[in-house]
């Protein structure tokens, strides 16, 4: 056992030194590896500049670095912006008023109107566009390089019909839209309308044309020296005095006369031919509705049930009748014209189917009691008979007017009526 334990120390005795010689080894090849990385640093310090030497502050080891605090708040602030100027302004200035272009004209036909607006509207020496340029929502129906022409019938291109005591008024109005500049959107004038009038009078004299007697006696030379003179009134409810107003509600009668002057003629008696209900003078417009034609058939009574009738006649030279209002269904302009054909015979013509006055009441039956006459209403009644004292006869045009509330608002439509 001593001897184990002897040669165990040998062994420890033995292996300390071999680790202290391999540890004096390391730091002799560790030295001589600094000497030489020394050596090539100081052979190749001409080659890059030196570093600079930072110089610690004396004492360093001893201050503490600290946050800076400030005690006091900053007093200073970002400087004021400069005062502005007072602006000096052009003594006695003025905005310079946009002068009167005076581009546009009207011309005022007798059932028509022609406007002529200058390519130059707003008069700045700039054309507009055509498409631009509508009368009431018409566009022109011809152009050239300086000006824009629009037409119209005067119902028509969003007119309006005012009435003064004397005169019917149709306004126009010319709108002006500009559009956007190429492909912009911008624009550089401003929209605007231009309100048209056209004045009409309402009152005109009626007469016919010279008689054309088929007789010799001396009554007969004295009425080829005169005219024959035709009316047609609007009469009261009792039929004694002409209507004063010409207003109607829709469904109530308007009552109608038709006379003939005497004068030195011998016994006349007057037959209404034909009446045509329109919207403007013309008869040939559409809508249109006649409610008396076929040589004095009144066919109102027939075609809507109403009691539109001729009355009973009492003088030859007198003729009533009386027509239930209406107005036309897609009609909003509130204008009705009624154009009416008189005629005159001498009194003792025999009634007949070209001379008589019939209405419909379960049957046609005559004003005068010849219910005979009324037998060709339904067919064709023919030509007038040779003692017709005008050829033509006289044919007068009266006009109708409607301001309408439609339901479900207060039934307020009025008709009313100048003949």
């Amino acid at each position: 056992m001593k001897q184990n334990k002897h040669m165990v120390d040998m062994m420890l005795i033995v292996r300390i030194p071999l680790c202290l010689f391999c540890g004096a080894l390391a730091a002799a090849a560790a030295r001589d590896f600094y000497q030489d990385v020394h050596l090539a640093d100081r052979r190749f310090t001409g080659l890059r500049p030196e570093r600079p030497v930072v110089q610690e502050p004396a004492g360093t080891s001893a201050v503490q670095q600290e946050k800076q605090s400030f005690q006091e708040p900053l007093s200073w602030r970002f400087p004021e912006p400069p005062a502005e100027e007072e602006p000096h302004f052009p003594p006695n200035f003025e905005l310079k008023p946009p002068a009167a272009a005076d581009s546009v004209t009207a011309i005022c036909g007798e059932s028509s109107v022609r406007v002529e607006a200058k390519k130059d509207l707003l008069g700045i020496g700039k054309p507009v566009q055509a498409a631009d340029v509508t009368l009431g929502g018409c566009a022109s129906i011809w152009e050239d390089p300086e000006v824009l022409v629009f037409e119209s019938e005067l119902h028509s291109c969003g007119s309006q019909l005012m009435m003064s005591e004397d005169s019917f008024i149709y306004i126009f109005t010319l709108f002006y839209t500009p559009s956007p500049l190429g492909d912009s959107p911008i624009i550089r004038t401003v929209d605007f309308s231009i309100s048209i009038q056209c004045h009409y009078q309402r009152k005109h004299d009626v007469s016919s044309g010279l008689l054309k007697p088929t007789w010799t006696p001396f009554s007969g030379t004295k009425v080829s020296d005169e005219n024959l003179y035709f009316s047609l009134r609007l009469m009261t409810d009792d039929w004694q005095f002409p209507r004063p107003s010409a207003q109607f509600l829709l469904g109530d009668k308007m009552r109608f006369e038709a006379s003939v002057k005497q004068f030195h003629h011998i016994p006349l008696r007057v037959t209404v031919d034909s009446c045509v209900a329109s919207v403007a003078p013309n008869i040939d417009t559409v809508p249109r509705y006649a409610f008396l034609g076929n040589k004095g058939c009144l066919f109102d009574s027939q075609l809507t049930g109403s009691s539109s009738q001729f009355l009973p006649r009492s003088q030859d030279g007198k003729l009533q009748f009386e027509i239930e209002a209406f107005k036309f269904q897609q009609d909003n302009s509130g204008v009705m014209y009624i154009t009416c054909s008189l005629r005159a015979t001498t009194a003792d013509t025999a009634v007949d189917t070209t001379n008589k006055a019939c209405s419909f009441s379960n049957g046609w039956r005559e004003a005068s009691g010849s219910h005979r006459a009324c037998s060709c209403c339904d067919t064709n009644c023919g030509t007038s008979s040779k003692s017709d004292l005008t050829e033509a006869g006289s044919q007068l045009t009266g006009l109708c007017w409607l301001d309408a509330v439609l339901p479900p608002f207060e039934h307020t439509i009025q008709n009313a009526c100048t003949l």
